[in-house]
């Protein structure tokens, strides 16, 4: 019976001691940071599906990264009170530490600012197709942020590149609207050749292709409707032949570059079966009497010497 008050006792003191120390001001800011910190991650992964279906996936991303770091923020209020900041302190202490960063991090700061233009101006989403203009590279967008971008090549390579460079150079936007893309290939015929079998032959040999679009509704390009099937149009009058352009459509942004080599090879074997010769610069000499003399020297193959050796020869040469 008298072990009972003892073990009332221990529990009275254990219950006090737990009481003193949640309620001591450090305990209670962690646990405020900590709740803050699981409670804003909670929220966003609750509230981004509904997010995403209305806003696009970077918007979205950068919503929610301001909401977290708002919480957070505010969250280390007390911390601020327990370290000795005040109110009055916060404007000065702000200005000083605003300038040591606007020299240390000044290149940093004009990534992120290019970055909220990016994310606001949308010149490409994650998911799409761009291509580096000044690289010849192409690649999709794996993930945007306000520091940086990054673009998966189609080499199998990962680029992370500065928003500020991102803004600052040019970029094609392969996947914005319509993802089908005009290529062309030019190709020089001779004189001679008949302009409408070799412009037909071309045309028959790109919609065997694969991945060339052959026939279809004509295609918007802004205010114009281009035609969707492949037409070859005669360019120019060349110097060694008539130049005929190809021009056709592919359905994918990634395939130009495979479909261009495939186009190439099935017309270079439709005009050796229908013997249309491609055009290439030829030299021909002709002699004739306005022609420059030269010294020709003869040598025997058994080692005697030839009667007109050291005699010159005349010989006429023209270029054409």
């Amino acid at each position: 019976m008298a072990s009972t008050p003892l073990v009332t006792g221990l529990a009275l003191v254990t219950a006090s001691d737990l009481l003193t120390f949640l309620t001591n001001q450090w305990v209670m800011a962690t646990l405020v940071v900590i709740l803050a910190w699981y409670g804003s991650k909670f929220v966003t992964n609750r509230i981004r599906p509904r997010l995403e279906d209305r806003l696009r996936a970077s918007t979205t991303n950068l919503v929610l990264v301001a909401f977290r770091v708002a919480v957070v923020f505010y969250a280390f209020v007390p911390f601020a009170g327990l370290l000795g900041f005040r109110p009055q302190n916060v404007l000065l202490s702000f200005t000083v530490l605003s300038l040591i960063l606007g020299a240390v991090l000044a290149p940093v700061g004009r990534s992120y600012i290019s970055g909220l233009f990016i994310v606001y101006n949308r010149p490409y989403e994650v998911g799409d197709m761009i291509e580096l203009v000044d690289r010849d590279e192409r690649g999709y967008v794996e993930d945007i942020t306000l520091g940086y971008t990054k673009v998966s090549t189609l080499e199998n390579a990962f680029l992370v590149i500065p928003n500020e460079t991102m803004r600052e150079r040019d970029i094609r936007n392969l996947s914005a609207g319509d993802e089908r893309i005009r290529a062309s290939i030019s190709v020089d015929v001779k004189y001679e050749d008949d302009l409408d079998e070799a412009c037909s032959l071309l045309e028959d040999a790109v919609r065997s292709v694969e991945g060339v679009i052959s026939d279809g509704k004509p295609i918007h390009v802004g205010r114009s409707r281009l035609p969707a099937e492949p037409r070859a149009l005669v360019d120019e009058f060349a110097d060694h032949g008539v130049r005929i352009t190809l021009k056709y459509w592919v359905k994918e942004p990634y395939l130009p570059a495979a479909a261009r080599s495939a186009v190439q090879r099935t017309a270079w074997r439709a005009f050796k079966d229908a013997d249309v010769e491609i055009a290439y610069p030829h030299t021909h000499v002709v002699f004739d009497e306005t022609s420059g003399q030269a010294s020709i020297e003869l040598d025997s193959r058994d080692g005697e010497q030839p009667a007109d050796r050291g005699k010159s020869a005349e010989m006429d040469s023209r270029w054409e």
